[in-house]
């Protein structure tokens, strides 16, 4: 596919779903619950695993077999970006990876395995079978606690063998094996610290910060009302937790800093990609600080069941950003196969990650200040009009001090909206390669499904619907606002800054793709 102009579009059937949030299209109960849920389900022996009717030769294992978009909800939150995408980034790049070989030009990332005769290309089975077995090497060593049983099984289920442990790069097993171990390896030593040894020789903490950062601020102590103040936070860290977590609060930290020192794909230095500083939510511009934060309470003092779903929609990554690039190919299926589905999900995945390492660089930079803490200070214990809490509704009478946001608050600091900024990062890759502005996107939300004011919030069951990926990131955008974690003009500069990882990402992987590589 070749970029071109925005284009209209058409009704899409919300059967895909499943498939591409987690399941496992013609697969048996078992294996569906099994990876569907994620979490650490044990390997079930090779006789009691049920064949799933997967023809290996035409079938598309994105669409009918892998849910890469669901890791267990156990080890990743859904507001947990940079841990989450760096997962299905490795996942995705091994697909690439194997699949290169095959491919008549393409030249993997982290591996160069030679090129296969055309004729073992004919079909979808080898890069299928490679495909497969690169992604079980990337889901034992990268993925900690999650879906190496059930990878297992689902390999099992289409015949495949997942203890073959071939390194022949001749043979589809083989490089599958070799492209993922490299692609695990380079996660490994990527620098966001999986394995938590750096700097430590005991008592590892897994993807513990490195770089010695510091709030300015502390949870009880603003004593700089335009940097970061870390929220005091209920233990769990995420709506409807147990009886576990009852007085028990911890204080934010910011989630892996050390991102922004991660090697991106498309540029050097995330410090070339300029943005201007936040002067809205600087505090010594009384003016504009106010007016920002007035922007915040207006919006919660309006929010819509409508609102409040799309902000939940939007926050859980899983499904806001991890879904959306295989609507969009859903879309054009007529005009894909394998490779482009591969390719297509592959430079979105790159955008985003690279977006991350440059949103996460300037989070570190200007620690901005979040809307809550901008909210107390700016009206103390003055009683203003917003949302109350769940179930409340909109109030006249709530002291500042009191207000929250919708929304959890992502530990790290405002600026720039990382949502903002993968949403338009991986929309404007997906246009470059699709050719259009066509996304399809639909959405059923039930009627009091919302996590945050469960058995009530929407009144009645609603649709979210985008039909172009512009509606989208628009959308994406301001349900940030809805959700009162960031501030209007941030998600405005968000969006700019976001498109160029979506070119840069295209234009990168295209030369992959033609071998135009040293």
């Amino acid at each position: 596919m070749t970029s071109g102009e925005r284009g209209p579009i058409a009704e899409f059937s919300t059967r895909r779903r499943s498939l591409l949030l987690g399941g496992l299209g013609g697969a048996s109960a078992t294996a569906l619950a099994t990876l569907g849920h994620g979490g650490a389900a044990a390997a079930a022996p090779a006789a009691e695993v049920a064949p799933v009717a997967f023809d290996l030769d035409s079938g598309n294992f994105i669409k009918e077999l892998i849910g890469p978009f669901h890791p267990p909800r156990d080890v990743f939150a859904n507001m947990d970006v940079t841990l989450l995408h760096r997962f299905i980034h490795y996942s995705i790049t091994s697909w690439f990876d194997a699949t290169a070989p095959y491919h008549p030009t393409a030249v993997g990332v982290h591996s160069r395995l030679g090129r296969r005769p055309s004729s073992e290309a004919a079909t979808n089975r080898n890069k299928t079978i490679a495909a497969l077995h690169a992604n079980y090497q990337v889901v034992k060593r990268v993925e900690p606690l999650g879906r190496g049983p059930a990878f297992r099984d689902l390999l099992i289920s289409v015949g495949l063998d997942p203890d073959d442990e071939s390194e022949d790069p001749t043979s589809p097993v083989g490089i599958g094996n070799l492209a993922g171990k490299a692609v695990a390896a380079a996660a490994l030593r990527d620098g966001l610290n999986q394995l938590g040894t750096v700097g430590r020789r005991y008592n590892p903490r897994p993807y513990g910060d490195y770089t010695g950062y510091r709030p300015v601020n502390t949870a009880f102590s603003l004593t700089n009302p335009s940097r970061w103040q870390p929220q005091l936070t209920t233990h769990n860290r995420r709506h409807g937790g147990g009886g576990g977590d009852l007085g028990i609060y911890t204080v934010q930290q910011f989630v892996t800093p050390q991102m922004r020192l991660i090697k991106a794909h498309t540029y050097r230095d995330p410090g070339q990609l300029k943005l201007a500083p936040p002067q809205f939510s600087d505090h010594t511009r009384a003016r504009d600080y106010k007016r920002s934060v007035d922007e915040i309470l207006e919006a919660s003092a309006a929010l819509t069941d409508v609102q409040k779903a799309t902000a939940e929609f939007f926050d859980n990554k899983i499904l806001g950003i991890g879904v959306s690039v295989g609507y969009a190919a859903q879309a054009h299926d007529a005009q894909l196969d394998l490779n482009d589905w591969i390719h297509v999900l592959f430079t979105s995945s790159v955008a985003i990650f690279d977006a991350l390492i440059a949103a996460w660089h300037q989070k570190a930079k200007y620690d901005a200040v979040r809307p809550f803490s901008a909210v107390r200070h700016v009206y103390g214990s003055r009683r203003v009009t917003a949302w109350g809490g769940p179930g409340v509704g909109t109030v006249h009478d709530i002291p500042a001090d009191q207000w929250a946001s919708y929304l959890n608050v992502g530990d790290h600091p405002e600026y720039p909206s990382g949502s903002t900024t993968l949403c338009s990062a991986e929309a404007q890759a997906a246009r470059r390669y699709l050719g259009d502005d066509v996304l399809q996107l639909t959405w059923p939300v039930r009627a009091g499904s919302t996590a945050v004011e469960p058995g009530l919030t929407p009144a009645t069951d609603l649709e979210l619907s985008y039909a172009t990926w512009d509606e989208f990131v628009r959308t994406c955008a301001i349900s940030r606002v809805w959700g009162g974690v960031h501030f209007r003009k941030t998600i405005e500069r968000s969006i700019e800054f976001g498109t160029q990882f979506g070119d840069l990402a295209y234009e990168w992987v295209q030369r992959r793709i033609n071998g135009d590589v040293d």
